[in-house]
């Protein structure tokens, strides 16, 4: 491959909630037994992108222990490899990264001992399935500076949460406007980004010398009528999972057949690291409907339309409806669950009711007693 991978998996979003409080986004379980960062590394490692590093920051331990093997996506190898970068305090700086620019200029070493002609970059909280060779394609045959990955979002979604991009004939950038107040356009950036290495490493440096710390207001916005920077339209299923209204209508979204086959089904394929669990047991009584079951679970009661990440235990006669069920909670008997993201290794006490909206979407996290010393 002729381009090294860049993962920036170091945000943190309020949006979020709770759900950040002891992850980053890019860790956030995704459709039962995968990760957000698993779907941006496996498209790396389908493209043939051999080197490939992940910049980490907020909250990063779970994700650390979860890119702790190489092996799952095909990275462990002699030539390239997959390394993780976490800020470190240095004779010239001892900052933590300020934003997307000053994580790539505490990492320029990466870059400049890298000998492919191009980089790709990409956001580790989104959910889709891409081949980055066909966007360089698109960006040599441009003759691009840069090339941005955009898709035109539904009339309906509000696209302020993006950056908004305007686009000419030819497929070149001409507005570009980060989460502005009010959109003009519904076409949006998707957080990938092609270029060319040298010209990066040029950029990255001028942002430093100029205290400017954001990748997309001080290099694309900035830049956009003094280089060649093109959009790339993709019409895949593509999503962002950095609000709790969007993570729990991604993880929903897997429910759809059409969905669960694109994804799981259709060649290539999403790669993640695997725990050695049972399969899921369903006792007597148990009740299991348009639902995804996880690997570990262990179900008494009623589940409809959710999701059930690993090692779930459901009580007797619970009734979890429209639900997001993470990692090792444990659901005590009569429970009703509707509407809601239970954090993982929760312990719900038995006969509780938790009842969200599907416009108000209810995160439960109890006080965890299993777990206290």
């Amino acid at each position: 491959m002729r381009a090294v991978g860049i993962v920036l998996a170091g945000g943190n979003s309020k949006r979020m909630k709770e759900l950040s409080n002891k992850r980053a986004i890019s860790a956030m379980p995704i459709a039962g037994s995968y990760r957000s960062i698993d779907f941006a590394l496996s498209n790396m490692s389908n493209s043939h992108i051999q080197s490939v590093a992940v910049f980490t920051q907020y909250n990063s331990r779970s994700l650390n222990e979860h890119l702790s093997s190489s092996k799952w996506w095909d990275f462990g190898r002699k030539q390239g490899g997959l390394y993780v970068f976490t800020p470190t305090i240095t004779a010239e700086s001892s900052d933590w990264y300020r934003g997307t620019a000053d994580a790539l200029y505490q990492n320029l070493t990466f870059l400049k001992n890298s000998h492919e002609p191009y980089v790709v970059i990409a956001a580790g909280d989104g959910i889709y399935k891409m081949d980055y060779n066909k966007v360089l394609e698109y960006h040599i045959e441009k003759k691009a500076d840069i090339t941005v990955v955009c898709k035109d979002m539904p009339e309906d979604v509000d696209t302020t949460r993006f950056g908004i991009v305007k686009v000419n004939d030819d497929g070149r950038i001409v507005d570009f406007e980060e989460k502005p107040m009010v959109a003009t356009s519904n076409t949006i950036s998707c957080g990938i980004y092609v270029i060319r290495r040298r010209q990066l490493i040029e950029l990255i440096e001028r942002c430093a010398a100029e205290d400017r710390y954001d990748f997309v207001r001080d290099v694309l916005v900035r830049y956009r009528n003094l280089k060649r920077i093109y959009a790339y339209k993709t019409e895949d299923y593509w999503s962002n999972i950095a609000s709790v209204e969007s993570y729990y209508k991604t993880n929903m979204d897997f429910l759809k057949p059409e969905v669960r086959d694109y994804f799981f089904k259709q060649y290539p394929d999403v790669y993640s690291k695997v725990g050695d669990f049972p399969p899921a047991k369903y006792n007597p009584g148990a009740s299991v409907k348009n639902s995804l079951i996880s690997s570990g679970c262990i179900i008494n009661g009623t589940v409809e339309n959710s999701l059930l990440f690993k090692k779930a235990y459901i009580g007797n006669n619970c009734v979890i409806k429209n639900s997001i069920i993470l990692n090792d909670v444990y659901i005590g008997d009569n429970t009703v669950i509707e509407n809601c993201i239970v954090e993982s290794r929760d312990t719900i006490r038995a006969n509780t009711t938790h009842i969200g909206t599907p416009d108000n979407i209810k995160i439960v996290i109890e006080k965890n007693e299993r777990y206290t010393l």
